[in-house]
Parts: structure tokens; C-alpha cells; sequence
């Protein structure tokens, strides 16, 4: 099992913990400034630490510094349960699949969402070393597996947001994250005003969000918000050059 840190030192001895049995586990910190490290020592002796290179690099480096031929990639703010554990320990004695995907069952402010397209989310986490790399992307990193894949049947536990400020200080980075790799698509008004909306409205009703009571609302608005913000910083970087331009110019256009 292989995970990437930074600042994590509440919610790492949780993921690790639930994790346990896992043959070996290898961490990858990006020079956390609290105790992520010292905590992580607690559970394995195989803490490195990596300047911050991106999602996709980072979890890359925390694979290849893994032995085993089997891969498990867990977020911080995942949990191994029981059941998943067993099924992966069954899976694998006799398997000629190359990699699984797993679905996780999303908490969103302590509620389990279960509609708004945050079920069942499938994500390919498990994968033999030789046959999987991730995709290299500013955001929303993925493995890329060269083979078979399958399914797994249970899922991780994934605590997304505990509060709203922590959801909106995620969303500014990842929306920049986006931003950049979608730097050359369109920003325009029509962007602006109708993307936002078309978000909302395909999480709360195309995908019955409105099921997950006011916590589906709020999610759906989030959404619909980070939509706005990401293609609002598109248009900023494509009007960003002629404004500097202007502005070292005395203010005059060049």
C-alpha cells in the first residue's frame, strides 16, 4: 500500500491504522511542516520524503519505491474496512486480472452521500506494478493500467469535507489545478453563466442529489460554484498576458 502526505498528522493514524495488514506500506511526505511524519513512523518504516512535484508525480514516486508486485493507492482521508481488506486478500491468490477498480462510499460533513453522482465512484486504486503508471495531470490523477481490469465489490470509506471553509481552501487549489490544464478550452460568458448551472442541475436533479436531503443542496451549490470559479481563473489566464503587457506599458495597450 502506498500513500502521499502533507500536513495530514489528525487523519493519516486513521488511514494507516485501517491499513495494518497490508504487507508493506510506503509513505511519501511533501515536507510536511506538522507531525504527519512522526505519526507515520508509528506505523511503518517507510517514510520518504519528496518535495511537492503534483498529485500524479508524487503518488508515482510512492509506487516505484514500493516492493511488492501488487499496489494499493490510499488517500489521507481514506479508510480500509474489514471487508475490502478480505476481498482483496481473496482476490488476489488467483486472479489474472491486472488491476481492480474499487468504489468508495463518499462522507460529505459527517453524511454518507449516496446520489449527486458521488456513488458508486469507482476509481482503479489496485494494480500490479509492472502494468500500471499514473496518467501525468495537473488534477484528478488516474492510474492508467496496460492489461485487464475488473471490480471489486467493497468499498473504501472516503471523508471528503468536514467543513465548508475546508471544502472552499480545496477548491481554490484545485480549481487552479484545472484551470491550468484547461487553459486553452473556452471561457467566455457563455461559460461563465451556464456551466455553473448546468453543474447544479446534473448533480441535484439529473442525479437525484435532492435524495441526500440539505446536504445534497449544499453539495450541488458547491459544485455549481467550483465550476464558476475554475472557468472564471481560465479566463483570467487567458486575459492575464495583454493586462501585464499593459500594465508595464504605463497602462497603455502595446
Amino acid at each position: 500500500m502506498v500513500i502521499v502526505t502533507k500536513n495530514e498528522q489528525y487523519r493519516i493514524a486513521a488511514a494507516l491504522e485501517s491499513a495494518a495488514t497490508a504487507s508493506e506500506i510506503v509513505v511519501v511526505d511533501a515536507e510536511s511542516e506538522d507531525d504527519t511524519v512522526q505519526v507515520c513512523k508509528r506505523y511503518t518504516d517507510r517514510v520518504y520524503t519528496r518535495q511537492w512535484q503534483g498529485f500524479a508525480a508524487q503518488k508515482q514516486a510512492a509506487v516505484d519505491l514500493a516492493s511488492g508486485p501488487w499496489i494499493f493507492i490510499l488517500d489521507s482521508d481514506e479508510r480500509f474496512t474489514p471487508e475490502l481488506v478480505d476481498e482483496i486478500s481473496a482476490a488476489l491468490k488467483d486472479t489474472a486480472l491486472d488491476g481492480f477498480y474499487c468504489p468508495r462510499k463518499n462522507f460529505f460533513l459527517g453524511r454518507w452521500i449516496k446520489h449527486g453522482g458521488w456513488r458508486p465512484d469507482y476509481t482503479l486504486r489496485l494494480f500490479k506494478k509492472e502494468k500500471g503508471r499514473l496518467e501525468p495531470r495537473q488534477v484528478h490523477e488516474k492510474v492508467v493500467v496496460n492489461g485487464k481490469t475488473g471490480f471489486l465489490k467493497h468499498p473504501i470509506e472516503h471523508y471528503t469535507y468536514d467543513s465548508i471553509p475546508e471544502f472552499i481552501a480545496k477548491m481554490d487549489n484545485y480549481s487552479t489545478l484545472s484551470a491550468k490544464e484547461k487553459a486553452t478550452g473556452s471561457a467566455g460568458v457563455v461559460s461563465l453563466a451556464i456551466r455553473p448551472i448546468a453543474t447544479f442541475i446534473k448533480m441535484y436533479f439529473l442525479r437525484f442529489g435532492f435524495l441526500d436531503g440539505i446536504h445534497g443542496f449544499i453539495l450541488a451549490v458547491l459544485y455549481g460554484f467550483y465550476t464558476f470559479v475554475k472557468y472564471a481563473k481560465i479566463w483570467e489566464m487567458q486575459h492575464q498576458p495583454a493586462q501585464l503587457r499593459m500594465f508595464k506599458n504605463g497602462g497603455k495597450a502595446l
